[in-house]
């Protein structure tokens, strides 16, 4: 009789346990619809800009040299009233809205611009330093540097590589002499995105599922990203213009490989880089090498500023053999 009630108790619990094991079995939870969620995350965006103010007057003429510890963003007091109009603004009245395509979905975001910058833009697919802030629309900073850090484009969240191409690098910096760089009118901002270009359905332990993005941002310097290293600037394989690399779009042979990863781009067994001609410039004026006399299959890809003070300019040549409007790289008949 013990030995039954035994056995009919380890029975009942080896059920118990194999129904809670078929219970437990966690169920993948689809992802929200991209537009639906752009609605909402657009109106979350838009009540705190409504809802917050900078101080403005820090900026502009009165401050040759911004940064981020001038900017100071501060939530209206309870009667809604804008403190001090003369040195304060909101940010729905100051910011400019984006509006670009990711993820085949229409997207929305906001940019306060305090300072343009003196330098070059990056591409979207380019390498930036920059130091930056990361907080969600509660102000909870989720993450931030203390020295300028060097970021891939491609390699952030899409808001990333949509948003920093309106900015321009530092003008300049100077060897302080203590191992540091003081950079100076460099871009100075604040970026709103919603959650379909930052983590949209990812999680972290700071930023939950779904949560509109801010970052205040420095931008420093940028390096252009030739990622195949076939002479043709990464940006420049993007095919349509749409900012993104894809196979559908930007892959001209057809072997799956996105031409900015491509060495071959046409397919047609010669290297690209064999199909094209790299020729460098070096003039003692900025100005100089901007209006080189280019033929009209020749391109200024960059310019770089040497230590001595020069500048140096690139220029492809993109050879069209028989003039049908393709370049050679791109054309496997050629």
């Amino acid at each position: 009789m013990r030995i039954r009630k035994i056995a009919l108790y380890i029975l009942v619990i080896s059920l118990g346990f194999i129904a809670c094991k078929k219970n437990d079995v966690p169920t993948a939870v689809p992802d929200r619809d991209r537009g639906e969620q752009q609605i909402i995350d657009n109106d979350s965006i838009l009540g705190y800009l409504e809802t917050h103010y900078y101080n403005s007057s820090a900026f502009g003429a009165s401050n040759l040299n911004p940064s981020l510890m001038d900017l100071e963003i501060s939530a209206l007091p309870e009667d809604g009233v804008l403190p001090d109009p003369d040195n304060n603004t909101l940010l729905i009245n100051a910011v400019e809205t984006i509006s670009t395509v990711f993820a085949e979905t229409d997207y929305v975001f906001y940019i306060l611009k305090l300072n343009q910058g003196g330098g070059d833009s990056p591409k979207f697919c380019d390498r930036v330093r920059v130091n930056y802030e990361g907080s969600l629309l509660n102000d909870n900073l989720f993450d931030s540097t203390v020295n300028p850090v060097t970021f891939d484009l491609l390699g952030l969240v899409p808001g990333w590589h949509k948003a920093i191409p309106y900015f321009s690098t530092s003008e300049g910096f100077n060897d302080v002499g203590d191992g540091t760089i003081d950079f100076y009118n460099f871009g100075l901002g604040v970026l709103f995105f919603p959650s379909g270009l930052g983590y949209f359905s990812g999680a972290t332990i700071n930023i939950p599922s779904y949560s509109p993005l801010i970052f205040k941002i420095e931008l420093f310097q940028m390096a252009q990203n030739d990622d195949d290293n076939d002479g043709v600037p990464s940006f420049m394989e993007d095919l349509n213009n749409d900012g993104e690399f894809t196979v559908e779009f930007d892959d001209t042979d057809g072997d799956l490989i996105p031409n900015y990863v491509d060495v071959d781009d046409d397919g047609d067994g010669k290297l690209t880089s064999k199909e094209i001609i790299v020729t460098t410039y070096n003039e003692t004026t900025k100005e100089a090498i901007e209006n080189l006399p280019l033929e009209a299959d020749q391109v200024l890809i960059k310019i770089k500023t040497e230590l001595d003070g020069t500048f140096t300019g690139t220029v492809i040549t993109l050879y069209d053999s028989d003039g049908n409007g393709i370049p050679n790289y791109l054309d496997k008949n050629k």
